[in-house]
């Protein structure tokens, strides 16, 4: 299908684009990759009457380390992610979810904040933030704020950011015990069940644990009752699969559809929630 009738912009600061924004008074839409957005529209799932394009702003992609945190711009491709060397060494869960992302010509155009942006309930990024507790910075009309991950995805392709507010990077603590598995479509490479976890060891001793999973639900979600069952436990095989063992009973809502069953869903949370754990550990 043809898209509808639009109006092409580009901005070449991010407070241009947010002046932009606020100026077609939420019905514009933000361009950077188009992976997400160019479908719908096609398909006028979407239909926005201005494209801003801030593929060009500078700064807004990018992946640096300062004080002890990384971030990650915004506008960041895929393959960046997944190719970062800082990223492999500090935090493989997020490098691992990028590359498990589509096909080449997805990871080298499709962005970081588009994705998260989405909230697709098969995208690979959002339980990789979550893992990592990450911070999602957001700038609009009003000025900057913080949104937690834990609060930033919040249902079916709904994220705390307003029509005219720019998701500008995410931030977080390293996690070098971290990793993510994933049952994928074989057409999309989406996920059926996704999961991402990130460990806190000392001595063979787990402290904390976080644990996101993607793809069985309306949206990404942590599973506190397995992250409450690893604390304080021995960083064995043994103890990830028993505390992963009824991981799916703790959804209360889990997707049925072509590519899988709910319940066949919900066996598959345990199996690759104990598969990210078991690799986290592999990365150390």
């Amino acid at each position: 299908m043809i898209p509808m009738p639009f109006e092409y912009d580009r901005a070449a600061t991010l407070d241009e684009a947010v002046a932009k924004l606020a100026a077609a008074n939420g019905r514009a839409k933000l361009l950077a990759g188009g992976h997400s957005l160019v479908p719908l529209m096609k398909l006028r799932l979407a239909e926005p009457a201005v494209l801003i394009d801030i593929a060009r702003i500078p700064g807004l992609s990018g992946i640096r380390e300062k004080d002890g945190r990384i971030e990650i711009g915004a506008g960041t491709v895929h393959h960046e992610v997944a190719s970062s060397a800082l990223l492999r060494k500090q935090c493989p869960v997020v490098a691992d979810a990028a590359a498990a992302i589509g096909d080449a010509q997805v990871r080298n155009r499709g962005t970081l904040g588009g994705s998260l942006a989405h909230a697709d309930p098969a995208a690979d990024y959002p339980a990789a933030m979550l893992a990592v507790d990450a911070d999602m910075h957001i700038r609009g009309p009003k000025g900057s704020r913080t949104v937690k991950a834990t609060q930033f995805f919040r249902g079916l392709f709904t994220v705390d950011l307003a029509a005219d507010e720019i998701l500008v990077s995410v931030g977080f603590s390293p996690a070098r015990a971290s990793a993510y598995a994933k049952l994928y479509q074989r057409a999309s490479h989406f996920a059926i069940v996704g999961a991402a976890a990130a460990l806190d060891v000392s001595n063979g001793t787990i402290r904390g644990a976080r644990i996101g999973v993607t793809g069985a639900g309306p949206y990404a979600v942590r599973l506190s009752h397995v992250e409450q069952a690893l604390a304080g436990q021995r960083a064995t095989k043994d103890v990830f699969a028993a505390a992963a063992r009824n991981a799916g009973a703790e959804l209360p809502h889990v997707n049925s559809d072509i590519h899988a069953s709910a319940e066949y869903r919900r066996a598959m949370i345990a199996v690759f929630a104990r598969r990210a754990l078991e690799a986290a550990m592999g990365t150390r």
